[in-house]
Formats: C-alpha cells, sequence, structure tokens
C-alpha cells in the first residue's frame, strides 16, 4: 500500500486568547445562536438599487430598524425609511406592523415591494406613501408577481390560480388535490428545479408546471398527537419504483385558456430549464429521459405549444445533470448561453437561437461555479469559478466578442458578488478562514473603491481549536482536500482521540477557505474545547472537482467514497497525537449514511458513531436522486446489495447511535427503523433516539437536546 503524502495548504488559529478566558460552546449556542448572534455580521437584504450606482440594506438598532441606501463612488449613506414609518403606514391601512424592515424588492429606483402576509405592499421613497397592490387567500402558496409588478399567481390547493389587482381572481386549474398538483415545483426540486410558475416577460402569458402524482407510492408519516394515532399520506418515489408524470402548461392572461405543450416521450422524462425567449414568442425547455443519460433542449411555440426544433442533445454513458436555464443575451436575443459539463468540466457555451454552437466561452480543469449576467452594454459575461483553486470561488469578467478573461477579485478565499446592472460596480462579499466577512464595493478593473462592512469574529469569547487544511493523495493519486481542527489547549506531545465528520456525496464540497460558520462548526469547537481531534475529508463523488471526480461513485454508492474516508483515516492513524484506538464518526443524511457505512465497513477501525436522518437501503430514497447515481434496482442489483448497509449489520462492533426525524420527507424514516430492526434480530447493540414530528433536520427544543444527546455520546462512549 502507498503511503499518502499530503500537502499543507494553510493554518489559521481562531483562538486569540487564552482559554482560561474564553467560555465552551453549549448546545444552545449551537442549535439556535450559530445562525444568528453567533454568525459573522453582514448587511441585511444587501442589493444594488435597478437605476443608479447605489445600493440598499437593512440595518437594525436597539430602538428600530431602517432601510439604507449607500452611494458605490462617494460611500454616502442615507436613510430611505424606517420601521417605525412603515408600521405608522401599515398601521393606517389596518395591517399590523412589524420589529423589522420585510424582506423586500425594488421595482424601480424609487419604489420596493414587500409581502405582509397575504397582502402586496408598494412602498414610493420619493412620495413616502405606501399603497396596497394585490390582495390574496390566506391559503395562497407559491407567490408570484407578474412583470407588470400587479398581478400575482399563486396555488391553493394544488391548483393554481390568478389575482387581479382590481380584486378579481380567475381560477386557472381545477384538477389539483392530492394526486396532481399545478404551479409548484416537481420532481422533488432535482435538476435545478425550484419552483413551478414562469412569466413571460410582459406578463400576458403564464407558463406552469403539472405533475400527476396518480402513480407515485403513498407513503405514511405517523403522527401521535391525536387519540388514536393517525397518519398523514405524502407521495414518496422509490427507486426502481412509479415516478410522477410532469407537463408544463401555458395560460394566456387575457383569453384566460389553457394550452399543454406537446412533449414527446417517455411519460416520467423530467422537464427543466424552462426559459422564455425575450420576445414572448417561443418557450425553451430540456427534456431528460428518466435513465438520466439523453437531455434534448427544444424550442416551442408559445400559442401553439407544438416543438418547433430540438436545438442539441447531450448525452453520457452515466448521467447528464441540467440545473441552469438558457441566458440570453440582452442586447441579442438570437444568441444565449448554456451550461455543460460535456467536456468533464462545468463550462459556458455561447449558442445560436437554431441550436448552433457558436464557440465554447470557458475552458480549463475548473467548473464555472455561478453565472451572474451582463453588463449593460452586453459585451460582457461575469462568473465565479474554481480556477483558482478548489478551495476557493473567484469573480471574473469575460468579453464575449474577444474572450479576453479578467479576475476582478483580489483576496484569498470564498467571494459572493453582486452585479450592478452597469457592469461597472460590484459588491464583494469575501468569507476565508481568517476573514469572518468582508464586503466591499470594488470596480470593473478590480479595484477597491470601498470597504463597506467588516465583521469581528464572533467566537472570540469562545474556546474555540485551530484550523488546517490541507491535501492527501488516494490510492489511485487523487488529491482530496482535509480539515483537521485540533483541541483547544492542543500539545503536540499529548495524545487525543479523533472525529472524523462526514457528508461524502453529491452536491457538496465540506473543506473550503471560508470562516467556519453554522452549527456543526459550532459543534467542532465544542469537541474541540473537550479535547477532540475533528477530521473532515471530500472524497470522489463530492462537488466541483469535475466529471470524473463527482461520477467515480456511479452505480458504487459507500464503496469508492469509503475507500478516500479510509485514506484519510490512515493519514490521522499516522499523526502521533492522535489515538488509533478512540476513533469516532458522525455525519447526517448522506453523511449519516456515510458514518454507518465506516462504522460497518471498515474492519473495527471505529469505536463510536453517530448518524442522523440516514439512507440505509438505497431502494428506500427518491427516484430522480437515486436513479441519477444507482440506476434503477432492476439495472444494477448487485449496486445496490453492495451498499445496502443492512447486509452489514452483522459486523457491528463498538458503539452506534441513530437518530432521526419521524416525519421526515426527504431520508424516510422506514430507514434507520429498519436498520435498528436488524440489529436487534442479530442482537447487536444499538442505541436509537426518534425526534418525533421533525422533518430531515431536527430544530428548536429538541435541537438543543440533540447535540447535547450526541456531545455526551462521544464524551461518554469515547
Amino acid at each position: 500500500m502507498r503511503k499518502s503524502g499530503f500537502i499543507l495548504l494553510f493554518i489559521f488559529v481562531l483562538n486569540p486568547l487564552t482559554t482560561a478566558q474564553l467560555n465552551k460552546f453549549s448546545s444552545e449556542d449551537i442549535a439556535r445562536r450559530s445562525m444568528s448572534i453567533l454568525a459573522p455580521t453582514t448587511l441585511k437584504q444587501l442589493q444594488w438599487l435597478p437605476e443608479e450606482a447605489a445600493y440598499s440594506f437593512a440595518e437594525d438598532s436597539v430602538d428600530e430598524s431602517a432601510l439604507l441606501k449607500g452611494y458605490a463612488a462617494s460611500g454616502k449613506k442615507e436613510t430611505i425609511v424606517t420601521s417605525e414609518y412603515l408600521n405608522m403606514l401599515l398601521k393606517k391601512a389596518g395591517y399590523d406592523g412589524s420589529s423589522s424592515i420585510p424582506r423586500i424588492r425594488w421595482i424601480s429606483g424609487t419604489q420596493f415591494q414587500f409581502w405582509k402576509d397575504e397582502t402586496l405592499f408598494e412602498y414610493d421613497a420619493l412620495k413616502k406613501n405606501l399603497f396596497l397592490i394585490n390582495k390574496l387567500t390566506k391559503e395562497a402558496e407559491e407567490k408570484s408577481v407578474s412583470p407588470d409588478n400587479k398581478t400575482v399567481a399563486f396555488v391553493k390547493g394544488n391548483d393554481l390560480f390568478i389575482s387581479y389587482a382590481d380584486g378579481n381572481e380567475f381560477r386557472v386549474t381545477s384538477d389539483g388535490g392530492h394526486n396532481i398538483t399545478n404551479g409548484k415545483s416537481v420532481s422533488r426540486n432535482e435538476f435545478g428545479i425550484a419552483g413551478g410558475i414562469f412569466w413571460q416577460q410582459n406578463g400576458k402569458l403564464l407558463a406552469f408546471y403539472k405533475e400527476d402524482l396518480a402513480s407515485v407510492t403513498d407513503y405514511p408519516l405517523l403522527k401521535i398527537d391525536t387519540q388514536p394515532a393517525t397518519v398523514e399520506m405524502i407521495k414518496y418515489p422509490m427507486a426502481g419504483q412509479k415516478s410522477s408524470k410532469v407537463s408544463l402548461h401555458i395560460f394566456n392572461i387575457e383569453s384566460k385558456q389553457t394550452i399543454k405543450l406537446n412533449i414527446e416521450g417517455d411519460d416520467e422524462q423530467y422537464i427543466t430549464s424552462v426559459t422564455w425567449h425575450p420576445s414572448g414568442n417561443f418557450i425553451f425547455a430540456g427534456i431528460l429521459n428518466r435513465d438520466q443519460n439523453h437531455l434534448k433542449v427544444i424550442k416551442f411555440d408559445a400559442m401553439t405549444g407544438e416543438p418547433v426544433k430540438i436545438l442539441f442533445e447531450e448525452t453520457d454513458d452515466k448521467y447528464v445533470e441540467p440545473e441552469h436555464d438558457l441566458f440570453f443575451l440582452p442586447k441579442d436575443d438570437g444568441k444565449f448561453l448554456w451550461f455543460s459539463e460535456r467536456n468533464k468540466w462545468r463550462h459556458l457555451y455561447l449558442y445560436g437561437i437554431e441550436g448552433n454552437l457558436i464557440k465554447q466561452l470557458t475552458n480549463g480543469s475548473y467548473v464555472v461555479t455561478d453565472f451572474h449576467g451582463f453588463d449593460e452594454a452586453g459585451e460582457n459575461i461575469f462568473i465565479t469559478t474554481t480556477e483558482e483553486s478548489p478551495l476557493e470561488r473567484h469573480f471574473y469578467k469575460i468579453n464575449l466578442k474577444t474572450g479576453l478573461k479578467t479576475k476582478l477579485t483580489r483576496h484569498k478565499g470564498v467571494h459572493n458578488v453582486k452585479v450592478h446592472s452597469s457592469g461597472f460596480y460590484f459588491i464583494d462579499e469575501l468569507s476565508s478562514l481568517d476573514t469572518p466577512n468582508e464586503i466591499r464595493i470594488i470596480d470593473y478593473k478590480g479595484d477597491e473603491i470601498s470597504l463597506i462592512h467588516k465583521s469581528g469574529n464572533p467566537y472570540e469569547k469562545y474556546e474555540t481549536g485551530k484550523h488546517k487544511i490541507f491535501s492527501i493523495k488516494n490510492e489511485i493519486g487523487s488529491e482530496l482536500y482535509c480539515r483537521i481542527v485540533y483541541p483547544s489547549n492542543f500539545d503536540s506531545t499529548k495524545v487525543y482521540p479523533a472525529i472524523v465528520y462526514v457528508y461524502g456525496g453529491p452536491h457538496a464540497q465540506l473543506v473550503r477557505n471560508e470562516f467556519p460558520r453554522g452549527r456543526y462548526n459550532l459543534w467542532f469547537h465544542r469537541m474541540a474545547s473537550e479535547g477532540f481531534v475533528i477530521f473532515t475529508l471530500d472524497n470522489r463523488g463530492s462537488d466541483n472537482r469535475g466529471l470524473e471526480f463527482e461520477q467515480a461513485t456511479f452505480r458504487r454508492l459507500g464503496t469508492i467514497e469509503l475507500e478516500d474516508q479510509i485514506a484519510g483515516v490512515n493519514y490521522l492513524k499516522s499523526q502521533a497525537f492522535v489515538d488509533s484506538n478512540r476513533l469516532g464518526v458522525f455525519g447526517w443524511s448522506y453523511g449519516g449514511f456515510m458514518s454507518t457505512a465506516m462504522m460497518l465497513r471498515t474492519g473495527g477501525m471505529f469505536k463510536v458513531g453517530v448518524n442522523g436522518g440516514a439512507v440505509i437501503d438505497w431502494r428506500l430514497y427518491e427516484v430522480m436522486y437515486t436513479e441519477r447515481y444507482m440506476d434503477t434496482p432492476q439495472q444494477n442489483p448487485d449496486g445496490y446489495e453492495e451498499s445496502n448497509l443492512l447486509n452489514y449489520a452483522d459486523r457491528l462492533n463498538g458503539s452506534l447511535l441513530l437518530v432521526h426525524g419521524t416525519s421526515d420527507p426527504v431520508v424516510v424514516w422506514q430507514n434507520t427503523l429498519a436498520f435498528a430492526d436488524k440489529a436487534a434480530k442479530l442482537n447487536k447493540p444499538l442505541d436509537y433516539f426518534p425526534y418525533y414530528g421533525h422533518g430531515h433536520h431536527v430544530g428548536g427544543t429538541e435541537g438543543v437536546h440533540l447535540f447535547e444527546k450526541i456531545t455526551n455520546y462521544f464524551l461518554e462512549k469515547l
């Protein structure tokens, strides 16, 4: 076996004071305060104004909140409106106020809209007046405001409705119910789908999804707050079973007629990347077969619903995963940009309206993570990529004609950028291991105009561990990025127990050069203060490393990842300060699957494990996700058997705690119940705790209980 080498990247010390002066994070801190008072400070609702080089943000004080305006060039700030004044106007209209500025949406340089429950209001900053724009029924869901900023589409009882500004309401569909949804997100939010209502740019047509779930299995969620207990039925399509049938429809606001797009193919195929042409005459969609290895991007006539042309097709021997819309050029609606991984890295391609490939805009061994739009002239695009390092995110400008690429961010770390409509100014929010949060205004050259916010260290009064990020090589030479959190009072001459925190699944990257925030990171520091080493590794199958790295786990979930995690454990065991006999592992969701696999399939490497909301048998997980990475159980029986953790329950040694929300609609409770049953039949000791009524994550008071339980479990068992 080849010894794994490693490369040290950087070290950051979080605790500037001696630990004698500091507090330990409590379970209350972790569960309730990690995303509020124990998170880096920021500028709330920070966004560009649409018509001038200025931005707005909400600011809270002891007495009131205010919406402020800042000028990009001068740095001057002024108040737009206070919560006190806004509340006064709301009370005049017969509505209760709120303690903070509501979530706003600018519709012009001086007007913004916001929702107050089911009522849409508009505030005019020049007139200092408040206007009621639209009022919906209390049962309204999926509210979507039209481009005229007055008409609203919404869903009630799984049917689609239109609410007009004059108070009239029109019911678009009448077949909604348990088996059919209209205007809602479909395909369990896979393929970049995050809603089911699509307004045409001029607001005269409205496209919407219909999902027929009649063939999908009804799945029971237990309710014990009734006497006797009852069940709530949800639709849950399990791998290899019947899936939903999705269709796309267009409603004409003026004629009040609806047409269905004529989409040929399998009833159980997927429809994504729904995009209106700027003219409003055409609508585009990506049609993906259920096997998820063949995508067609099709142009449809918006008035007839008939297909005009298949623009292009993409195939892959494993899977194709469309997740983005088409991005039409603002000055040339005969051209659009398309995200594709056809060359094994996620890049942007420039196409003509008839499907002719003009050129590939980005290229190289990196991925484009975000597209931020165009400048006002339509000459340049703005993107974020991993080109500098998979551990960082940097922001670039690319000239569409010449292809010239300019890097505009200069500080190391993860940048999150908002582009002003002119393409001249940018809001650059930076996080790195030693930078909790800094927000700058930069210009088109990348020069800093001003630093408009700088967060202090929210952990300065707490006992924290030193972070190290580095890489090792696995057995085939792949570079794997790792992070260690050292015990707070680390002494290299001492020996410490270690806990591996794992996720390991697709669409996740745990190791990045950004400030460690959120409840899991606070928990790492809590355990560091208790004398534990915390280790994390991004194995093959995790995100933003190119298709070869990400598809390595295809049809064998839990096996290839395990090989890489073992390489990480071997590195840990080679460190003199790690007690090889006191290793633990913890993970949630896919990480729960991995943590259980690491307890069962590594020959007793781990003494203690905690599994939260875990997949145990991939036949019990949803069609869309599972079949992408595993094919169906009928197509890949050996892969499903290899990954099924019930088949390894007899190997359980040491202490394993399973926790699960009893109403989890993502990873159903049946997974860990089946494992508990198998352990009992094998007479294997197992600790188990269900959190009644909770979904895929456990919050509130029970969240405090959860972290107290996990912490104590490792303290007692490891």
